[in-house]
């Protein structure tokens, strides 16, 4: 994994988490990188200060990336909600509420209750169903469930778009 300080145009800066630069990269080409302040998708790597080695050759280590708290973040497809299946991007998982702000808790709480309200549950049938949708055998619509990162990057592969959410606890309990 790769930490990266980006910087939207709005010169919001935040970290980000990557697989590699390439997949940076692709997402940011792609316009599917957002800025948490400020919903900004033109966003671009800011300077950052070098991990320097301390005496004995000794290297500074990057800040590790937030534990999850759950197997897996819920995957997305429909007409209400699009986007690209991010592999490597940070978070994949659900994240730890304590280690985000309180606004960007919020967001993601808000987002949680419209996927609840709008897309259906498939659970563990998510890639086939976004399969079938894919091929005119089932209507479109939203839904959502959980995928192993393999069968993510094979919906990918097959040109089938999905999002990987950020999961956090429901606001209600």
């Amino acid at each position: 994994m790769i930490h990266y300080q980006l910087r939207c145009a709005r010169t919001h800066e935040f970290d980000g988490w990557f697989r590699s630069a390439a997949d940076f990269d692709a997402q940011a080409a792609r316009g599917l990188l957002e800025c948490p302040h400020c919903g900004e998708h033109q966003v671009e790597r800011a300077l950052m200060a070098p991990a320097l080695p301390r005496k004995g050759n000794a290297r500074v280590a990057a800040p590790a990336a937030p534990e999850p708290v759950a197997d897996s973040a819920p995957n997305v497809v429909g007409s209400s909600i699009q986007g690209t299946n991010v592999p490597g991007s940070a978070p994949q998982t659900a994240v730890t509420p304590g280690a985000l702000p309180a606004e960007m808790r919020a967001a993601l709480q808000r987002l949680r209750a419209e996927v609840e309200k709008n897309c259906d549950y498939v659970g563990n049938e998510f890639a086939d169903e976004a399969r079938k949708m894919h091929r005119g055998e089932s209507d479109r619509r939203g839904i959502y469930g959980e995928t192993t990162p393999d069968q993510a990057e094979a919906l990918a592969d097959e040109g089938i778009e999905v999002a990987r959410v950020p999961w956090v606890p429901r606001s209600d309990g």
